[in-house]
């Protein structure tokens, strides 16, 4: 088994933007903060999303592997780290997927395109190829997805249960509203690096066997940056998230997934799912202990599947030429 990487340190979201950063304007005026990495005259790109709650800063282990491979595009979703707020009616997936589109235009107007995605950042990748599903192919030649889901993630349990109920009853919207409208209030008074927030953290982010103190402080913090109307803005979306129709477009291309035996938000079953989906082009890495920070506490197993899936897209480049 693959040993623990050591503590990492994440850069800070705030004060002076890092060298490579730029900022990409939406069509709804949100202001995207991206940053522009590794080997700028490399052929290929690959354009990193992160996950819910996260910031690109969760890809530095990534970054520091694919670096001398390609030239690297990272960003934050909109509300999260560096990047602009949003109304809370376009805090959607549909829309991130659009905000991913916009930034691979302004960023990357010609070559082929490798999208990488973690847990939302895969969703925002599907999300893209329902939309333009153009791209995928001719411009995207791979796809990453990294614990995530194109479905259905709550349908079972007793959360799943209680939002049938409260989707029969017609009060889904309601309840949501209710949560974005208490979420200033419940910000207000919020303690951040609790041990409680420790403990959730763990059982959340975590799985059996990949959790140490370090990297359990650097999740917790990594997550509580962002505040909770964003947080509460986006739960919806995840609650009526179906990209299922997006995994034909997905067929198109080279696609790994990789899935953690122990993620309590993505279940392995959804990664497994998206994989059968897409059939002969897709491989499964499924990864024994881990939870969903599984690009964290699994570093060699990630990166490895990464510069596999940029190997198949070089072999395919030649036998194409």
């Amino acid at each position: 088994m693959p040993t623990d990487p050591p503590p990492l340190s994440l850069p800070a979201p705030t004060g002076p933007p890092p060298p490579g950063s730029r900022t990409v304007t939406t069509d709804d005026g949100v202001p995207l903060h991206v940053e522009v990495d590794g080997d700028l005259d490399a052929p290929l790109t690959v354009v990193l999303s992160h996950g819910f709650t996260a910031r690109l800063a969760e890809w530095e282990l990534q970054r520091a592997a694919l670096r001398d491979r390609a030239r690297l595009v990272l960003w934050d979703q909109r509300g999260h780290g560096r990047s602009g707020w949003t109304r809370l009616t376009a805090a959607t997936i549909d829309r991130t997927g659009r905000d991913l589109g916009q930034v691979i235009d302004a960023t990357t107007p010609t070559g082929p395109v490798v999208l990488v995605g973690h847990s939302m950042g895969g969703m925002s990748v599907m999300a893209l190829a329902r939309q333009r599903p153009e791209l995928f192919g001719p411009r995207v030649v791979a796809v990453f997805l990294l614990a995530t889901s194109s479905g259905g993630l709550v349908e079972t349990g007793l959360l799943g249960r209680a939002v049938k109920v409260v989707r029969k009853l017609g009060l889904l919207r309601l309840y949501l509203g209710f949560l974005q409208l208490i979420a200033p209030l419940l910000e207000r008074f919020r303690r951040r690096g609790t041990a409680i927030g420790r403990r959730v953290t763990r059982r959340l982010l975590f799985g059996a066997d990949d959790a140490d103190l370090p990297n359990v402080r650097l999740v917790q913090q990594l997550l509580e940056e962002t505040p909770w109307p964003v947080a509460m803005a986006f739960y919806a979306t995840f609650l009526d998230h179906d990209e299922t129709a997006s995994l034909e477009v997905l067929r198109r291309v080279s696609v790994t997934v990789v899935a953690a035996t122990h993620d309590r938000l993505t279940p392995a079953a959804h990664g497994r799912h998206i994989a059968e989906v897409i059939g002969k082009n897709a491989e499964l890495v499924v990864v024994p202990g881990a939870g969903h920070s599984v690009n964290l506490t699994r570093t060699e197993v990630v990166d490895r599947a990464l510069l596999d899936l940029l190997d198949r897209v070089e072999k395919s480049s030649r036998q194409a030429g």
